[in-house]
Formats: C-alpha cells, structure tokens, sequence
C-alpha cells in the first residue's frame, strides 16, 4: 500500500487519475470517484515549488535564494506550471459594490442585500 503522496505523483508521472476511496483517521471511508484539485495534480515538485512560492509571498528572489536557481529559471518553471493549473479568472468588485458591506453600513436594505446576492 503506498502511503506517500511523493511516490504516488512519482508513480503516475503527471498522467490524471481519480481519487475512488478515501479513509479518515476515523476509520469513516467513502467511496466514488474523486477528481482532483488543480494544485492536487502537479507533480510532488512542483507542489513543493508552489507552496514555498506562497510562503515567500510572492518573491522570486526569494525563490531564488530557497532553490539556488536564476531569475529567468524561477519564472521559466512558474510559467510551466501555471500552464499546467486552470486559472480562474478573478476580477475585482466595483468599489462600495459588495453587498453584505454596503448593508452593514446601513446603505441598503436586507432585502435589497439578498437580491443582489442571488444575481
């Protein structure tokens, strides 16, 4: 039974596979099929690459520091990964817009505040 998540991204190598069971500490198990989350389906390395990306916040110099690879390498290996995630596109709200903050400043009425909610 492999028990390594390094191994099982090593035994795939990078090909999609589903999740069919899934056992907590518990001892509760479910069964069915399970797709993976982006992050979830990069290799074991390239999770480490992403995970000490966030922890340095962002910092390519960081980044170069933490693996002693160049600036053009860090990006290089950041472009091949994002290649490999389905980005969601994010867009930013217009200013004062959000509903739940323009009722708890009093600007809009609950009612109003559900409806533009459910939009």
């Amino acid at each position: 039974m492999m028990n390594d998540w390094h191994e099982l991204t090593d035994l795939t190598e990078g090909r999609r596979f589903l999740v069919t069971k899934v056992r907590m500490d518990s001892g509760i198990s479910i069964q069915g099929e399970f797709e993976l989350p982006p992050l979830a389906r990069l290799r074991y390395e390239d999770q480490v690459f992403v995970s000490e990306f966030v922890r340095s916040h962002g910092s390519i110099k960081d980044m170069e520091k933490a693996f002693g690879i160049s600036y053009p390498t860090v990006k290089n290996r950041l472009n091949r990964i994002i290649d490999q995630l389905q980005l969601v596109e994010v867009t930013a709200s217009p200013a004062g817009g959000d509903a739940l903050d323009l009722l708890e400043r009093g600007e809009i009425s609950a009612d109003e505040a559900a409806g533009r909610l459910r939009r």
